[in-house]
């Protein structure tokens, strides 16, 4: 039976990233290990390791994504927790069968190899809920 292994990352969506560090690496401390821009997300993402997890502070970088549309309902917050699970294509199918209703019905595959997934907030109480497979090497 596919297992949670631990929270990944919580991601933040952000207007302005800018402003967004300022509150995070100068009020908290925490340091920017660094920012990538992914455009299969269209989304440009600033990873702040915290212990074991990341925060991620996730800025929309195109007009008509899914993330500005997100960003315009709800304003900036919380976006998603991600959970890195030992086996994504058993746990979707799990999910599947208790009828949780999945944003992906298949793993995506990110630059860095690792699998992914998101379940739809209407069957996780309102949060997003990402899932992660890390692959290792």
């Amino acid at each position: 039976m596919p297992a949670v292994k631990k929270i990944n990352h919580i991601a933040i969506l952000v207007d302005d990233l800018d402003a967004s560090l300022h509150f995070w690496q100068d009020a908290l401390g925490l340091k920017l290990s660094h920012t990538e821009d992914i455009p299969a997300e269209q989304a440009m993402i600033a990873f702040l390791p915290t212990g074991d997890s990341e925060i991620e502070l996730v800025r929309p970088t195109s007009d008509d994504s899914g993330l500005t549309r997100y960003l315009e309902k709800r304003g900036p917050g919380m976006h998603h927790i991600c959970l890195e699970v030992d086996d994504i294509a058993g746990m979707l199918v799990q999910l599947k069968a208790r009828g949780i209703q999945l944003i992906n019905e298949e793993p995506k595959i990110g630059s860095d190899g690792r699998k992914y997934a998101f379940v739809h907030p209407k069957s996780a109480h309102g949060v997003m809920v990402e899932l992660y497979e890390l692959q290792l090497d």
